[in-house]
């Protein structure tokens, strides 16, 4: 079936909801650390309580998109699960930062992050379902702007709470102080209600034969018939996809070294401090997020210029000097000493963190088939989420026993992780600018 041509207000309404997904994992990643550390976490701990959220996306996002291959309701297709990841979500938004000990938090964890893949999946998938293709690259941009801004305020907002609005920036050891308990609050409210937004602004093309469609879910019902198309599904992956997949994980490993270790690079490499309970200490943690605002910021500004340039150059060329934008601003956290010019710094990083969310799923779609986008964009995740299984695994060994315990090493690792997938991403098929 040929797909009509959106106007901008409709790719702007069914790429909102990432606005509220984006406010769930911006708080996620500039706060959890702190929080893990605040409960009593050591620096090789965190990598370790952060594996069970990645490896929850490896199971939980290729099921999400078969179910919504095929689903088809009052609410569509991919809106079900937008909807029920949002109400979950909201949940541990909520909890998470009442947790009296670091084992709760930790679960709170696993739980927002199943809950945020829920909703995250079908969003990718829903702009295969709805845009052309000489339309997609704008709609993966127009859900990088969403995710821009939203994590501006995000992760800006225990900035926000303590220096606007007066609210506590420290409680006693082994408490969360109550600007990251609003925070995490807020995120709750924005998460729900951004969610709802597009669910209820956008529509979904039903199935091309209804009757058959229903056939085929009756004829393929149970949890093996699932499985084995999962299955099958991952060992054909597309050629696009298979090389796609190695220079995603070069990007996630290095991203992700990034969430989990910014925190305690800036405390303790920029501002010399390791006490949690301190005035310092929460002063630096604060500092964290203004800066993930910042590259959140710039990624949002750069959404509308990326198409712009991929369409003058190509996808592959704009992604490849995203990429090494975002390695260099990395690695400098390791010479700059003073937390203003770490400012400059994260522009190199939102540079990059803008294409990561919209170049590889742009080239993707083309090479996708259009009857398992839902199934295919969940296998892809398996590439994010192997790095951060990677990443989680290895870094805290590392880090402890050859960097004694100096997290601003890892910063450094991510910075080269970055370069390397910078130097594969030239060799990707993409199927539409090679057509």
């Amino acid at each position: 079936m040929a797909k009509a041509r959106l106007n901008f207000w409709q790719i702007w309404n069914m790429s909102f909801g990432f606005l509220g997904i984006q406010f769930g994992f911006a708080l996620q990643n500039a706060n959890v650390s702190r929080i893990f550390e605040t409960l009593g976490a050591s620096i090789d701990e965190i990598p370790i309580l952060w594996i069970a959220a990645p490896t929850t996306g490896l199971l939980v996002q290729p099921i999400i998109g078969y179910m919504s291959d095929r689903t088809w309701g009052r609410l569509g297709r991919r809106r079900p699960f937008f909807l029920i990841g949002a109400i979950l979500a909201s949940l541990a938004l909520i909890i998470m930062p009442n947790s009296p000990v670091l084992w709760i938090a930790a679960g709170m964890l696993w739980i927002l992050d199943a809950s945020i893949n829920i909703s995250m999946e079908p969003f990718r998938a829903l702009v295969g379902d709805l845009l052309p293709s000489e339309q997609r690259t704008t709609g993966f941009a127009v859900q990088s702007f969403f995710i821009g801004i939203g994590a501006i305020i995000a992760s800006a907002l225990p900035y926000i709470f303590t220096n606007w609005l007066g609210i506590s920036n420290t409680a006693p050891k082994g408490e969360i102080p109550d600007s990251v308990v609003y925070s995490f609050y807020a995120g709750a409210v924005a998460f729900i209600g951004a969610i709802s937004w597009t669910v209820f602004r956008t529509k979904e093309y039903p199935p091309e034969n209804l009757e058959e469609f229903e056939r085929n879910i009756r004829e393929n019902k149970g949890l093996l018939k699932g499985a084995t198309e999962i299955f099958s599904s991952f060992v054909s992956m597309p050629k696009t996809m298979i090389q796609l997949a190695f220079v995603q994980f070069f990007s996630w490993f290095a991203l992700f070294a990034m969430w989990i270790y910014t925190t305690p690079a800036v405390t303790h490499h920029i501002y010399g401090v390791t006490d949690t309970s301190s005035e310092l200490y929460n002063q630096g943690a604060n500092w964290v997020g203004v800066l993930f605002a910042i590259y959140n910021g710039f990624a949002a500004i750069t959404a509308f210029l990326l198409p712009w340039l991929a369409k003058r150059t190509s996808r592959k060329t704009v992604h490849m000097i995203c990429l090494i934008a975002g390695g260099i601003g990395l690695a400098s956290f390791y010479i700059v000493k003073d937390p203003n010019l770490l400012l400059v710094s994260e522009l190199g990083i939102g540079l990059a963190w803008s294409s990561i969310l919209a170049m590889p799923y742009a080239i993707l779609a083309g090479s996708l088939p259009a009857e398992k986008m839902g199934v295919y964009m969940g296998i892809f995740n398996f590439f994010i989420v192997i790095p951060q299984i990677t990443a989680a695994a290895i870094l805290g060994f590392f880090i402890k026993h050859f960097f004694e315990n100096e997290a601003i090493y890892a910063l450094l690792i991510g910075g080269v992780s970055m370069f390397i997938a910078a130097i594969l991403v030239m060799f990707v098929n993409d199927v539409d600018e090679d057509r």
